[in-house]
């Protein structure tokens, strides 16, 4: 298998790092696979993207966050080359979902042994996302988030921490018009809203975590009273499985969602990453348009079904 491999060195966990090219490199042959490390170009890391792909590597291996995964399989979707996926990020989401171990030692080992699969891939506006898309204000502390990336010393946690709890009052409810699979429109006023690519299970300890990558659908939450508590009730009962029964947000499954809105445009934060579009908002899933390297599942294991699913295009209210 010819594999192209490109780290994004800017990325949560990568920073600091400064051999981090080279321990990749040693990582992946002493799992015994032959790569071909993509060099640094001055237009930056989608020229580098770009580099990966027009080589017709039967996989491009991308270390890097969600947002760096994210626009690989911008690139990537719908073409015969897999992606596989190096955890170098602060979140890393899909790499959790997909059960792809933390460590990069065993991270490329689980390459090495791995499996292909298909996954949805989901889009707002054309802009493609692997995880989540969220706006409000997440989106907002994602901006600062950015705005601070690379100093991660006691004051800029100190500042996060009190941007998170000041963002619950200090932004005014968003004016919408929220429509599922072209039905009719429902206005909601709401200061947080997240369109997830496929929807987000419940159980102890499933904090963000997803039974299914290809159900080829979309998950709509939207939250009910956004603040400082909402915070910590919703992660408190995401952490016990409780996340549902607490009714913090509201929860639709569609295969479109349509967001208006009298604003000219919406900062949205595609997987970590800050876009500002304007509205109409459409999102759609793609599903199965992307090919992954996953570890491989165990023999007794089967695919969760999603807990107390919701019909696609079911009413808002």
């Amino acid at each position: 298998m010819r594999i192209a491999v490109v780290i994004n060195s800017a990325s949560g966990s990568a920073l600091g790092r400064d051999q981090i090219a080279a321990e990749v490199a040693g990582h992946l042959e002493a799992a015994g696979l032959d790569a071909v490390l993509i060099p640094d170009h001055p237009e930056g890391l989608l020229a580098r993207l770009d580099d990966a792909v027009s080589r017709g590597a039967d996989a491009v291996v991308v270390g890097g966050g969600d947002g760096t995964i994210a626009a690989a399989a911008a690139r990537l979707m719908g073409g015969p080359a897999a992606l596989g996926i190096l955890p170098l990020g602060t979140m890393n989401m899909l790499a959790k979902d997909l059960g792809i171990p933390m460590d990069l030692g065993q991270a490329a080992a689980a390459l090495a042994q791995g499996t292909i699969r298909r996954i949805d891939v989901a889009a707002v506006n054309g802009h493609v996302f692997l995880c989540s898309s969220v706006i409000g204000s997440p989106s907002w502390l994602g901006r600062h988030r950015e705005k601070h990336r690379g100093r991660a010393s006691l004051r800029t946690r100190v500042a996060f921490a009190l941007a998170a709890l000041r963002s619950g009052w200090h932004h005014r409810p968003m004016r919408l018009s929220v429509s599922l699979d072209g039905g009719r429109g429902v206005r909601l006023w709401t200061r947080a809203l997240s369109v997830a690519n496929n929807r987000y299970a419940e159980g102890f300890g499933q904090v963000m975590a997803k039974p299914r990558l290809d159900a080829g659908e979309l998950g709509l939450y939207v939250a009910r009273r956004y603040g400082a508590w909402w915070w910590v009730r919703l992660t408190l009962g995401m952490a016990l499985g409780t996340w549902r029964g607490d009714r913090l947000v509201h929860e639709r499954a569609a295969r479109e969602v349509t967001i208006h809105t009298p604003r000219t445009a919406l900062r949205v934060m595609n997987d970590g990453e800050a876009v500002l579009l304007p509205p109409p908002l459409i999102y759609r899933t793609h599903p199965g348009a992307l090919r992954v390297i996953a570890p491989r599942p165990a023999p007794a294991t089967v695919d969760a079904p999603v807990a107390d699913a919701v019909p696609p295009g079911a009413a808002l209210a």
